[in-house]
């Protein structure tokens, strides 16, 4: 490792963050103030997104809006992946188009809820991130680390499947604070023949004629769900980076493994240096279950009038998200959504704005995130913007840090004669069923913060693509 892979030394501008590695509030200190880098785990895209996913996705674009603040827009780079490559989705494909050939179920499968996912999110008021891989465009790399695993003793081929050794890591555990001695002994189940250790966990395993498959050194066969952010992160952000985010309920294994993987190929101490974790959501002051009856989509909350009897702002549910410190459980419930409404009520229409957000705003966000406190600053702001004209800019600036309110599409630094000419690019692709550089297009300009819609001409029947501005 680098002096630059090893040290965390960067300047020390007033950020402080709860890290799940060490359980202490730290100061926040860059890598690299020119190139502060951020990873969060996106979603398996088989099914629409509840409100439970909409948590980790409001909760970290806070934080990256309040990093592109403090080190400058151009010295902060977001990975949000997709995962596209799952046995849900293939379990969906099969489900939901039973007389298509499998490879093209998957792909209506992803893409319909990709577009969904990305569809609601913006109504959420959410940034593009700077990066959106998806798990199909880096099986080569994921192939690779396997490989290096296995060559560097800590992964084995066994049972049709690799799998990663967790007694070849001796810190295995480090961040969920589990051992390897507790996971035997806590074990409910016999462990399969296969495996050398109950904890260990699959890396590839080999897929059957009629499921999705990569040719690779151990036969035709798919990931397992860990090792692609382990290869995406490092692919975007370098085999170390700063921060690594995700919900509670992905410390394990699913970030306990990614750290695993990504050490053990790389021969680093640390895959990220500060591991935040948003908590859980229930709905009504009940865990959110299909079973229950209190499992909401977000396409179901914004358009349909599943919850309360009424359909409600993206703009709503983002505040009412962030009434509550992202560490703690959330009751979403139909008065709490009331109550975020009810504030919005009262504060003016933000307007465009080159203003520095206020300093009491700043502050109580660079306190491990203190969006209840930074609503309450911003809340006295609205106050004195409806009472003095003057006050608009300050209260506008700071609204856009939290990323609340309704704001107009900044086309400032969009060439949108190239965008038109993309959007043609990827309208003939589609024609000649060039699936992969129609993604390509649309990832791209995904990049960009530029979000796709298609729908049909009314006359013609032919597909038609309006493209706006996410930031």
């Amino acid at each position: 490792m680098s002096a630059a892979e090893t040290a965390i030394s960067g300047t020390f501008k007033g950020l402080k963050l709860t890290n799940t590695l060490t359980r202490v509030k730290e100061d926040f200190r860059a890598i690299d103030d020119g190139n502060v880098r951020l990873y969060v785990c996106g979603p398996t895209v088989y099914d629409f997104a509840h409100i439970g996913n909409a948590r980790p996705v409001i909760v970290f674009d806070v934080l990256f809006r309040l990093l592109r603040h403090l080190y400058g827009a151009d010295h902060v780079t977001y990975a949000r992946n997709i995962t596209d490559v799952d046995d849900k989705i293939n379990a969906r494909a099969l489900r939901d188009f039973p007389d298509l050939p499998l490879n093209e179920a998957i792909a209506k499968v992803t893409g319909k809820t990709a577009d969904q996912f990305h569809k609601d999110i913006g109504a959420l008021g959410v940034l593009a991130p700077t990066f959106e891989p998806r798990a199909t465009g880096h099986i080569g790399g994921m192939i690779d680390m396997i490989a290096t695993l296995i060559e560097k003793g800590h992964a084995y081929q066994a049972g049709g499947e690799v799998l990663f050794d967790t007694a070849s890591m001796p810190d295995y555990g480090g961040l969920s604070h589990r051992n390897l001695d507790e996971q035997r002994a806590g074990a409910r189940v016999a462990v399969d023949k296969h495996k050398k250790n109950p904890g260990d966990f699959v890396l590839w395993k080999l897929s059957s004629g009629d499921e999705p498959g990569w040719d690779s050194p151990w036969g035709r066969g798919r990931p397992g769900w860990h090792i692609e952010c382990s290869v995406m992160s490092a692919h975007h952000l370098g085999k170390v980076f700063d921060i690594h985010g995700g919900g509670l309920d992905l410390i394990f294994p699913h970030h306990e493994n990614e750290i695993a993987q990504s050490r053990c190929a790389h021969g680093t101490s640390v895959m990220a240096n500060y591991w935040l974790h948003n908590g859980f959501l229930q709905v009504e002051g009940r865990k959110m279950s299909k079973s229950e009856g209190n499992f909401f989509t977000l396409q179901e909350l914004l358009e349909t009038d599943s919850f309360g009897g009424r359909k409600w702002p993206g703009e709503v549910l983002r505040l009412a998200m962030l009434m509550t410190n992202y560490r703690e459980p959330i009751d979403f419930s139909v008065r709490k959504l009331e109550e975020a409404e009810n504030l919005l009520a009262k504060w003016p229409q933000p307007v465009a704005t080159q203003t520095a957000p206020a300093p009491d705003v700043v502050e109580a966000l660079c306190d491990d995130l203190n969006s209840a406190g930074a609503i309450q600053a911003l809340h006295a702001l609205a106050v004195e913007a409806a009472k003095d004209p003057d006050q608009l800019a300050l209260y506008s600036a700071s609204a856009a840090l939290l990323g609340v309110g309704p704001v107009k599409a900044d086309l400032s630094g969009i060439d949108t004669a190239a965008v038109d000419a993309a959007v043609a690019d990827r309208l003939e692709a589609l024609k000649q069923k060039d699936w992969g550089e129609a993604d390509r297009i649309r990832d791209d300009l995904t990049s960009q913060g530029i979000s796709l819609k298609d729908s049909k001409d009314s006359e013609t029947g032919e597909r038609v693509t309006t493209w706006e501005v996410k930031r």
